[in-house]
Parts: C-alpha cells; sequence; structure tokens
C-alpha cells in the first residue's frame, strides 16, 4: 500500500495511526464534500462518527490545519500518481500530456488507501483547496512547510516543461496556472457554465484544454 507521508507540524497526532483518526480523516472528506468547508464543524464531525469534539481536536487543531492535511494528502498522492506514470517515457512532451490528465482527472487513478474517497476529495480540492493558503496565516503556514507537496509537485510538472522549451522564461508560473485552472474550470463547468465552454463532467475535454494552453506557451 502506498503510504502518504504529511508534514508532522499539521497535526497533533497522525490519523493513519489509529482506526478512530483514520475515521476522522474519512469522514471529514464526506462531510466537507457535501455540506462545504465554512458549515463543517469539529461538532458536526465528532456527532457524524459518534465520538467527541475532545476527540477530534487530539488529531487536528482547527478545521484549517485538517484542510490543509487533506490537500496536502492529495498533492502527495498526485506526486506518486505522477512519478510512476512517467518513469519510462523520454518524450517531455507524452509526459507533459500524462501529467495534466493526470491534474485533470485523478479520481480515474488506482489507490489503495480504503479510507479515502478519492471522488469527494477531488471535488473538496476544486470547490476548498485555494482556502488553505487564501488565510492571514499563509506566511506562517509556508514558513513551517505545509504547502511542499504543492511545490514540489509544481516542480516535477515545470522541470518537464523546461525540457520541452529550455528557453521559456515562466514554466513554474505555467505549471501552477495550469493546475487552478483545471480547478477552475470543472468548477465553472459545474456551477458557473456561462464562464467556460469546458462541458459539466467531459473530463476529455478539460484534459484537451490543458494540454492546449501548455503547448502553445511552450511553443
Amino acid at each position: 500500500m502506498i503510504q502518504i507521508r504529511i508534514n508532522e507540524r499539521v497535526y497533533i497526532k497522525d490519523p493513519d495511526t489509529s482506526e478512530l483518526g483514520r475515521k476522522i480523516v474519512e469522514e471529514s472528506i464526506i462531510l466537507i464534500d457535501q455540506m462545504g468547508f465554512e458549515q463543517f464543524t469539529f461538532k458536526k464531525l465528532a456527532t457524524h462518527i459518534r465520538s467527541t469534539e475532545a476527540s477530534v481536536y487530539r488529531y487536528f487543531e482547527s478545521k484549517h490545519k485538517l484542510l490543509i492535511y487533506l490537500v496536502s494528502w492529495y498533492w502527495n498522492w498526485l506526486e506518486y500518481q505522477l512519478g510512476y506514470a512517467c518513469y519510462h517515457i523520454e518524450d517531455p512532451v507524452e509526459r507533459l500530456k500524462i501529467a495534466l490528465r493526470i491534474i485533470s482527472q485523478p479520481h480515474r487513478l488506482s489507490v489503495n488507501h480504503v479510507h479515502i474517497n478519492k471522488e469527494a476529495l477531488q471535488r473538496i480540492v476544486v470547490a476548498e483547496s485555494s482556502k488553505a493558503y487564501l488565510s492571514k496565516e499563509v506566511e506562517q503556514d509556508n514558513k513551517d512547510g505545509y504547502f511542499l507537496s504543492y511545490k514540489r509537485l509544481c516542480k516535477l510538472i515545470a522541470d518537464i516543461a523546461r525540457e520541452i522549451n529550455p528557453a521559456y522564461a515562466y514554466p513554474t508560473a505555467l505549471t501552477s496556472t495550469l493546475i487552478e485552472a483545471s480547478h477552475n474550470q470543472s468548477f465553472f463547468a459545474s456551477h458557473l457554465p456561462r464562464l467556460t465552454e469546458i462541458k459539466k463532467d467531459d473530463e476529455e475535454q478539460l484534459t484537451d484544454f490543458l494540454i492546449d494552453m501548455a503547448l502553445r506557451a511552450l511553443k
């Protein structure tokens, strides 16, 4: 089974070390997906898992830290999948296409973590992940290394872009833009369709859009 390692500063007790901790992660994904991050509380989570708020706080000091844990898990998982899928691929253009497919269609990937609902987690990342860093604590969170998994994923893809066109000046900016575009266009397609040509649930179209944008920039 894949071992996903999360920055230990994000949690008080590693939730992956106990049945209760895994249940907290599993059910928090379900609840945040259903009600949204703003409406989600530890009190509601505790009631849902038939436990106490105090037991949840033994693992995470706040729901903000829990959200960082969830999105960090997601980025680490994609980083692993990207490395595995591209290991024997020599052509950087093909590797870039694979990377963008992984970003835009991650729930199609296999995963052995039975307590992680990958479809629900993807929806959370699309709708809520920016809240992990759009906060007053972002600079301290960054110093504590909370976003290293996202940075590593961006670097992997930016390095591929550099192989395609070493003269291109903005590979990291392009990569982070592509990842955020994947989220935004997926969200718009589902909720604000007049802001995009991407059709709801048409993941192939979303992938094609990202590939087109990337290769046009790297020409």
